[in-house]
């Protein structure tokens, strides 16, 4: 059975969810497509940046989100054998969002959702795939569903279709439409938990997220909800395998080595290849963002590293920017390359400066080599102490360019 809608937007994330919410309040009609049956699942992106917490507090959603639980940190920390080298402190930014905050993206999704399911112009379709793309006269105008096992489900026919189903987007791929990869990183990332340690008692301890070096490759850790540490274990591209075929054992004392301080939790908690989850990592860019009756937003367009905490960041600032595109696209019964084409020329620019931003960063914090993990991170902490370390601290933090939240469009459409 058929569905008509005015958007489409494959991907319940949370770009998808924040366009949809958007739209669904400017009186536009959306259907959203979720693979996933569930919003328990397992995100590691779950930093958020001051400028994404203000769009998303602009938006009503950030205060009932932190209240399901997160963590605010102060700083971001370069630390090596204990010694400090870069002290990135959030508080010296402008409030009230002056820090990072360790958001579970089921909190974000839950509020995200319970919103767009306000409105009347709003369906939400979950254990839902996209198997091919509806098109006419060169133009897509829908996508085919499966459900569950293959079973059938609706087609849902739309002015406008919206990829924002992750850096393996199978809209994109459906499309046709080419993805450059790029190698611009040499290290992969071993995700795992931990059970966090007790908060000092009597006082607020100010959490901080540190990339930190005290044996071996470099560490990201920061603590998350509900009391767990979150650690990412930097390893050489395509290095797992070699370690894996050694056994859990091996890596679990390669882990001990690496972040000594939570030796006794890595071997009491690390017992299998199911506590840990490996990301490679790779950056790269879409061909075209857009095309007649098609958009990409967040890692279907653009995928960046997890350093410095922007891949969600830059997802929430695309859909503010697709927004008012895509109003106007329905509005004017016109969702055409050149209607859309706006989106590219303003979001482009940031993915790419954003990019370059991160190759620095990976250069001077995660390097391994002796000559570049001994001068790189020092060569990074005289940086931290001039203004040019203030200005990239304050660009990853708001963004390289300005990106409004359309407030004129949205109307009060609630049920």
């Amino acid at each position: 059975m058929d569905t008509d809608t005015d958007i489409c937007v494959v991907g319940g994330g949370p770009a998808g969810l924040t366009l949809a919410l958007l739209l669904v309040r400017s009186g536009v009609r959306v259907t959203v497509l979720e693979r996933s049956r569930s919003l328990d699942r397992t995100y590691r992106g779950e930093i958020l940046q001051p400028g994404g917490q203000a769009l998303l507090d602009e938006l009503g959603v950030l205060g009932p989100a932190r209240e399901r639980g997160a963590v605010a940190h102060h700083r971001f920390l370069l630390e090596e054998h204990g010694r400090i080298l870069i002290d990135g402190d959030y508080r010296r930014l402008p409030g009230p969002y002056n820090c990072l905050l360790s958001l579970p993206q089921r909190h974000l999704l839950t509020e995200l959702l319970t919103a767009c399911e306000r409105h009347d112009g709003f369906r939400h379709l979950s254990g839902v795939k996209a198997t091919a793309l509806v098109e006419e006269g060169g133009a897509v105008r829908g996508v085919v569903t499966s459900g569950p096992a293959g079973t059938a489900a609706p087609v849902v026919r739309a002015r406008c279709v919206v990829a924002a189903d992750g850096r393996f987007s199978r809209v994109r791929a459906l499309a046709g439409i080419g993805y450059r990869r790029q190698e611009l990183f040499s290290q992969d990332v071993l995700w795992f938990r931990l059970t966090a340690p007790p908060q000092p008692t009597g006082r607020q301890h100010p959490y901080d997220v540190r990339v930190f070096r005290a044996g071996g490759n470099p560490v990201l850790s920061y603590r998350s909800v509900p009391d767990a540490l979150q650690l990412g274990w930097t390893l050489p591209h395509g290095g797992f395998r070699p370690l894996a075929d050694l056994g859990i054992g091996h890596i679990v004392e390669k882990l001990c080595r690496a972040a000594p301080e939570y030796a006794e939790r890595i071997r009491a908690e690390i017992t299998g290849f199911g506590d840990l989850s490996l990301l490679d990592v790779f950056s790269g860019s879409a061909e075209e963002w857009v095309r007649d009756g098609l958009l990409l937003i967040g890692d279907s367009a653009h995928t960046h590293s997890p350093i410095g905490a922007q891949g969600i960041n830059l997802a929430i600032r695309d859909a503010v920017a697709a927004h008012p595109v895509l109003v106007d696209a329905v509005r004017g019964g016109d969702a055409s390359t050149d209607r859309l084409r706006g989106y590219a020329a303003q979001r482009r620019p940031e993915a790419e400066r954003i990019t370059r931003i991160q190759q620095v960063q990976s250069r001077m914090m995660l390097s391994t080599g002796r000559f570049s993990s001994t001068l790189r991170p020092r060569a990074a902490a005289l940086m931290s102490r001039t203004p040019l370390y203030g200005a990239i601290l304050r660009r990853l933090a708001f963004g390289t360019a300005p990106v409004r939240l359309r407030t004129d469009l949205l109307a009060t459409t609630e049920r």
